[in-house]
Protein backbone atom coordinates (compact mmCIF):
# COMPACT_ATOMS: atom_id res chain seq x y z
CA UNK A 1 0.00 0.00 0.00
CA UNK A 2 3.33 2.53 -0.66
CA UNK A 3 1.40 4.04 -3.29
CA UNK A 4 -1.65 5.68 -1.79
CA UNK A 5 0.46 7.62 0.98
CA UNK A 6 0.16 11.15 0.74
CA UNK A 7 3.17 12.51 1.16
CA UNK A 8 4.26 16.00 -1.08
CA UNK A 9 7.04 15.93 -3.01
CA UNK A 10 10.09 17.81 -1.88
CA UNK A 11 12.51 19.09 -4.55
CA UNK A 12 16.45 19.00 -4.24
CA UNK A 13 18.39 21.68 -5.38
CA UNK A 14 20.79 19.53 -7.47
CA UNK A 15 16.94 18.20 -9.28
CA UNK A 16 16.26 22.26 -10.15
CA UNK A 17 16.31 23.39 -13.40
CA UNK A 18 16.12 26.74 -14.53
CA UNK A 19 15.19 28.41 -17.86
CA UNK A 20 15.71 31.74 -18.85
CA UNK A 21 12.62 34.68 -19.99
CA UNK A 22 12.52 37.95 -21.29
CA UNK A 23 10.17 40.63 -20.86
CA UNK A 24 9.63 43.55 -22.66
CA UNK A 25 8.43 46.43 -19.75
CA UNK A 26 8.06 48.66 -22.33
CA UNK A 27 4.23 50.42 -21.52
CA UNK A 28 4.12 47.48 -18.66
CA UNK A 29 2.28 48.64 -15.54
CA UNK A 30 5.19 48.55 -12.85
CA UNK A 31 3.44 46.47 -9.81
CA UNK A 32 1.65 43.88 -12.13
CA UNK A 33 5.07 43.46 -14.15
CA UNK A 34 7.05 42.93 -10.84
CA UNK A 35 4.18 40.32 -9.21
CA UNK A 36 5.06 38.45 -12.31
CA UNK A 37 8.44 38.64 -12.08
CA UNK A 38 8.44 37.92 -8.37
CA UNK A 39 6.56 34.76 -8.61
CA UNK A 40 9.27 33.21 -11.62
CA UNK A 41 12.15 34.25 -9.53
CA UNK A 42 10.22 32.03 -6.98
CA UNK A 43 9.43 29.17 -8.88
CA UNK A 44 5.52 29.51 -8.19
CA UNK A 45 4.71 28.85 -11.99
CA UNK A 46 6.29 25.21 -11.41
CA UNK A 47 4.20 22.22 -10.25
CA UNK A 48 7.47 21.38 -8.59
CA UNK A 49 7.85 24.90 -6.54
CA UNK A 50 9.41 24.21 -3.11
CA UNK A 51 9.55 27.16 -0.72
CA UNK A 52 12.83 26.43 0.94
CA UNK A 53 14.94 25.36 -2.53
CA UNK A 54 15.54 28.21 -5.17
CA UNK A 55 13.15 26.99 -7.19
CA UNK A 56 12.97 30.24 -9.96
CA UNK A 57 14.12 30.60 -13.15
CA UNK A 58 16.53 33.49 -14.67
CA UNK A 59 14.22 36.52 -15.75
CA UNK A 60 15.95 38.93 -18.19
CA UNK A 61 13.77 42.70 -18.41
CA UNK A 62 14.40 44.99 -21.49
CA UNK A 63 12.89 48.17 -21.60
CA UNK A 64 12.70 49.10 -17.98
CA UNK A 65 12.69 52.53 -18.20
CA UNK A 66 9.65 52.85 -20.21
CA UNK A 67 7.61 51.53 -17.39
CA UNK A 68 4.26 52.93 -16.67
CA UNK A 69 2.55 53.99 -13.34
CA UNK A 70 -1.58 54.08 -13.30
CA UNK A 71 -3.03 57.44 -12.24
CA UNK A 72 -1.18 59.94 -10.34
CA UNK A 73 1.56 57.47 -8.78
CA UNK A 74 4.18 58.80 -10.98
CA UNK A 75 4.19 62.09 -9.08
CA UNK A 76 2.64 61.31 -5.48
CA UNK A 77 4.29 57.99 -4.83
CA UNK A 78 6.97 58.61 -2.43
CA UNK A 79 9.93 56.21 -1.75
CA UNK A 80 12.13 56.67 1.31
CA UNK A 81 15.03 55.75 2.41
CA UNK A 82 17.46 56.21 5.74
CA UNK A 83 21.11 57.13 5.37
CA UNK A 84 21.71 55.74 9.20
CA UNK A 85 22.46 59.09 10.55
CA UNK A 86 19.66 60.94 12.96
CA UNK A 87 17.53 63.16 10.50
CA UNK A 88 19.28 61.24 7.38
CA UNK A 89 15.70 60.56 6.13
CA UNK A 90 15.97 61.14 1.83
CA UNK A 91 12.54 61.00 -0.19
CA UNK A 92 12.19 60.89 -4.20
CA UNK A 93 9.70 60.01 -6.33
CA UNK A 94 9.16 57.39 -9.29
CA UNK A 95 9.32 60.37 -11.80
CA UNK A 96 13.22 61.44 -10.40
CA UNK A 97 14.24 57.93 -10.37
CA UNK A 98 13.02 57.07 -14.18
CA UNK A 99 14.69 60.62 -15.40
CA UNK A 100 17.76 60.12 -13.63
CA UNK A 101 20.99 57.91 -13.99
CA UNK A 102 19.44 54.59 -13.12
CA UNK A 103 16.10 54.29 -13.95
CA UNK A 104 16.34 50.18 -14.12
CA UNK A 105 16.03 50.40 -10.18
CA UNK A 106 12.33 51.44 -9.76
CA UNK A 107 11.40 47.79 -11.40
CA UNK A 108 14.46 46.00 -9.61
CA UNK A 109 13.34 47.52 -6.04
CA UNK A 110 9.15 46.41 -6.75
CA UNK A 111 10.44 43.16 -7.40
CA UNK A 112 12.80 42.87 -4.32
CA UNK A 113 10.01 44.07 -2.20
CA UNK A 114 7.90 40.99 -3.57
CA UNK A 115 10.74 38.99 -2.78
CA UNK A 116 11.40 37.30 1.02
CA UNK A 117 13.89 38.51 3.07
CA UNK A 118 17.27 36.80 3.90
CA UNK A 119 19.58 34.45 2.05
CA UNK A 120 16.83 32.35 0.15
CA UNK A 121 15.43 35.93 -1.35
CA UNK A 122 19.27 37.09 -2.18
CA UNK A 123 20.04 34.27 -4.12
CA UNK A 124 16.48 34.28 -5.99
CA UNK A 125 17.23 38.02 -6.86
CA UNK A 126 20.31 37.51 -8.32
CA UNK A 127 18.39 35.72 -11.01
CA UNK A 128 16.76 38.78 -12.03
CA UNK A 129 18.81 40.79 -14.96
CA UNK A 130 16.89 44.51 -15.84
CA UNK A 131 18.31 46.71 -18.34
CA UNK A 132 16.90 50.19 -18.99
CA UNK A 133 17.92 49.70 -23.10
CA UNK A 134 16.99 46.95 -25.58
CA UNK A 135 20.16 45.26 -25.41
CA UNK A 136 21.60 42.41 -23.01
CA UNK A 137 24.33 40.20 -22.60
CA UNK A 138 22.29 37.37 -22.08
CA UNK A 139 21.65 35.85 -25.93
CA UNK A 140 23.66 32.57 -25.60
CA UNK A 141 21.33 31.70 -22.94
CA UNK A 142 18.38 31.25 -25.28
CA UNK A 143 15.32 33.23 -23.09
CA UNK A 144 11.84 32.32 -24.13
CA UNK A 145 10.28 35.60 -24.83
CA UNK A 146 7.13 36.33 -21.92
CA UNK A 147 4.35 38.33 -23.19
CA UNK A 148 2.94 39.91 -19.80
CA UNK A 149 0.89 42.32 -22.23
CA UNK A 150 -1.22 39.63 -23.31
CA UNK A 151 -1.88 38.17 -20.12
CA UNK A 152 -4.47 40.80 -18.53
CA UNK A 153 -5.53 44.16 -20.39
CA UNK A 154 -4.59 46.02 -17.02
CA UNK A 155 -1.26 44.84 -17.37
CA UNK A 156 -0.41 47.41 -19.97
CA UNK A 157 -1.39 51.19 -19.88
CA UNK A 158 -3.12 51.90 -23.54
CA UNK A 159 -2.61 55.97 -24.15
Amino acid sequence: MKALTKTTRSIKPAEVEKKWHIIDAEGLVVGRVAAIIANILRGKHKPSYTPHVDCGDHVVVVNADKVKFTGKKLNDKVYYKHTGHPGGIKETTPAKVLEGKFPERVLEKAVERMIPRGPLGRAQMRALHVFAGTEHPYDGQKPEKLDVASMNRKNKVVA
